[in-house]
C-alpha cells in the first residue's frame, strides 16, 4: 500500500528524473559518477557538511533544494561510512529503506540513485531494492483521507548501477521474498471482519496463478480424519474452518518435501477463557503464523526452487456461543491422542496438533517448521527482538539461527525436556493444553512435539509477527517475520 514505487537498474547516466542521489564516503568523497555530479554544483561539501552536522555514516542524509548548475529539483546527498561490501545484507536494506524516508513527501516522482563504488556489488544492490519496498508499504487501503495530498501517487526509482546485469538478476530473485513479505503483511493486517476463515483460503488460492497447488479441507472432510481439535476450536464460530494445503512440486516425484504449518486464527476472542478487553482488537493478528507461511508459498511460487515445499494452515476463528468449546472438555485429536481443554485461550496449539499431525501423516517431510503467535510467555521472555525457537533437531535449529542472523529476523533457542513435559501430563485425558504458570512458551512447545514422532521439527513463536516498533525497512504493524528467515535457511541448506 502506500505510495506505489517503481524500482529500475540502469547504467550510469541511463536514468532520468527531478531528484538525484549520490554517495559520499568518510571522508566526504565522491567517486565515479557522483563526483562528476557533485562537480557540476560548484559547491564546497566540507562546508556544507560542518553547517549540516552532517558527517557521511551510513543512514545519513543531507538534502540541497534546487542546487545550482543541475538540472534537478532535489540533491541528496547519501552517507555510506560504516557500509563495507561484506557488511550484513540487512544493512543495505536499512540504507534503502532510510532512503525512501527521504524521498516519499518530496514532490518529484522521479529519481535517479547513483550507486558507485564496489560496496553496491549485486546482490547488496538487490537488498536495496528490497529495503526501499519494505520501507515504502502502508496499509492505508481503508483511509479516505491522507495527512499529505501533495505526495507524489507513485514513485519512480532508476538504480544506476555498474553491474546492470547482475544487479538485475539479484534483484529478480531478492524481490520473490519481498513479495511474499508483502503478502504476508496484507494478510495479517486486514482487519478481521473482511479477511475470515474463507477470504483467508480465497487468498491462498490466488497463488495457483503462479503455479502453486492449493487444496482446501473443509469442515466434514476433517470430521472424517479426525481432526477432533482443530475444530474443537472452530466450534464457537459462524466461520467455517478450513485446512488450506499448498504444494510446490519442484524436485524429484519422489523425494521428501520440506514443510511448513502455520496457526491461523482469524481472530481469537479466546473463547469462553475470554481475554481482556484492551488489547483485544490486535487479536485479528492471531493468524501471524499462517500469513507467514502463505507469505513464504508465495516466494517459493515467484522463485520456483527445484525442491518439494508442502504449505500447510490451520485457518478458525475462536469465539464463544452457546456451541463454543468449555473449559473441561476433552478432545480427540487426529494422531488419537486426547486433550483436556483447561483453557479455551491456548488454542492455536489445538489447531496445531492436527495440522502438524496430518503435514507429517500425509507428506512424511524431510523437516516441519510451525509458526504460530503462540504465547503470551514468549514476548515476556524475548520482547519482540527475538522469536522463540525450539526443536528436537539440533541441525535443523542451527541452520534457523543462521538464517536469522543471515535476515536480521532473529531467533532464540529455549530448552525442551522430559521435566517440562510433564507439566502438561492431565489426570483425565493423555495431556492437557497449558501446563500452569511457569515455563509456558516451553510448556505449549512440549505439547506440539507430541504430535510430530520422529520427524525433525521446530516450532517459531512469533512474538516479532505484529505491533513492533517500526524499523528501517518496516512501518507497517504488522512485518511479515519468517517469509525471508526460512526462504534463507532453505537456499542456504535444502536447494
Amino acid at each position: 500500500m502506500g505510495q506505489t514505487l517503481t524500482i529500475a537498474i540502469a547504467e550510469h547516466g541511463k536514468g532520468a528524473g527531478e531528484n538525484i542521489v549520490i554517495t559520499v564516503d568518510a571522508d566526504l568523497k565522491f567517486s565515479g559518477e557522483s563526483k562528476a555530479i557533485w562537480d557540476q554544483t560548484g559547491l564546497d561539501i566540507e562546508k556544507l557538511a560542518r553547517a549540516a552536522k552532517f558527517k557521511g555514516k551510513k543512514g545519513s542524509f543531507l538534502p540541497i533544494l534546487a542546487p545550482q548548475n543541475l538540472d534537478a529539483d532535489l540533491l541528496v546527498i547519501a552517507g555510506t561510512d560504516g557500509l563495507l561490501k561484506d557488511s550484513p545484507k540487512y544493512e543495505f536494506a536499512g540504507f534503502g529503506g532510510k532512503l525512501i524516508d527521504q524521498l516519499s513527501t518530496r514532490p518529484g516522482a522521479n529519481t535517479r540513485v547513483i550507486l558507485d563504488g564496489d560496496i553496491f556489488e549485486a546482490e547488496n544492490v538487490a537488498e536495496i531494492a528490497a529495503g526501499l519496498q519494505l520501507s515504502n508499504y502502508r496499509f492505508d487501503k481503508y483511509k479516505t483521507k491522507t495527512k499529505d495530498e501533495e505526495r507524489p501517487a507513485e514513485l519512480k526509482l532508476t538504480l544506476e548501477v555498474n553491474d546492470v546485469a547482475g544487479a538485475k538478476a539479484a534483484h529478480k530473485t531478492r524481490d520473490c521474498v519481498t513479495q511474499g513479505t508483502l503478502f504476508a503483511r496484507d494478510l495479517v493486517n486486514e482487519p478481521a471482519n473482511t479477511l475470515g476463515t474463507l477470504e483467508f483460503a480465497e487468498a491462498v488460492k490466488s497463488l495457483e496463478a503462479d503455479g502453486m497447488e492449493v487444496e482446501l479441507l473443509d469442515e466434514p472432510k476433517m470430521k472424517e480424519l479426525g481432526m477432533g481439535a482443530l475444530l474443537g476450536v472452530a466450534q464457537g464460530s459462524v466461520r467455517p474452518p478450513r485446512l488450506a494445503i499448498m504444494k510446490w512440486n519442484g524436485g524429484a516425484k519422489d523425494e521428501a518435501p520440506v514443510a511448513f504449518v502455520g496457526k491461523g486464527v482469524v481472530f481469537d476472542s479466546g473463547g469462553l477463557s475470554i481475554k481482556p478487553a484492551g488489547g483485544m482488537e490486535d487479536m485479528k493478528g492471531d493468524m501471524g503464523g499462517a500469513g507467514a507461511v502463505a507469505g513464504l508459498m508465495k516466494t517459493v511460487s515467484l522463485r520456483k526452487p527445484k525442491i518439494n515445499v508442502i504449505g500447510v494452515i490451520g485457518l478458525v476463528e475462536n469465539m464463544l456461543d452457546a456451541n463454543a468449546q468449555r473449559p473441561g472438555d476433552i478432545v480427540t485429536s487426529m494422531s488419537g491422542q486426547t486433550i483436556e481443554v483447561l483453557n479455551t485461550d491456548a488454542e492455536g496449539r489445538l489447531v496445531l496438533a492436527d495440522a502438524l499431525w496430518y503435514t507429517k501423516e500425509t507428506f512424511k517431510p524431510k523437516f516441519m517448521v510451525n509458526l504460530a503467535t503462540l504465547t503470551g510467555a514468549n514476548m515476556v521472555a524475548l520482547g519482540n527482538e527475538h522469536a522463540g525457537l525450539f526443536s528436537n533437531s539440533d541441525e535443523l535449529a542451527e541452520h534457523i539461527t543462521a538464517a536469522g542472523l543471515e535476515t536480521d529476523e532473529k531467533v532464540w533457542r529455549f530448552p525442551m525436556g522430559p521435566a517440562y513435559d510433564k507439566l502438561i501430563d492431565s489426570k483425565n485425558a493423555d495431556m492437557k493444553n497449558i501446563g500452569g504458570r511457569w515455563a509456558g512458551a516451553i510448556t505449549a512447545a512440549q505439547f506440539l512435539k507430541r504430535f510430530v514422532g520422529e520427524t525433525d521439527w521446530a516450532h517459531l513463536d512469533l512474538s516479532t509477527a505484529m505491533n513492533v516498533p517500526a524499523t528501517a525497512v518496516n512501518k507497517s504493524w504488522a512485518t511479515g517475520f519468517g517469509v525471508y528467515l526460512l526462504d534463507q535457511m532453505m537456499r542456504n541448506h535444502y536447494e
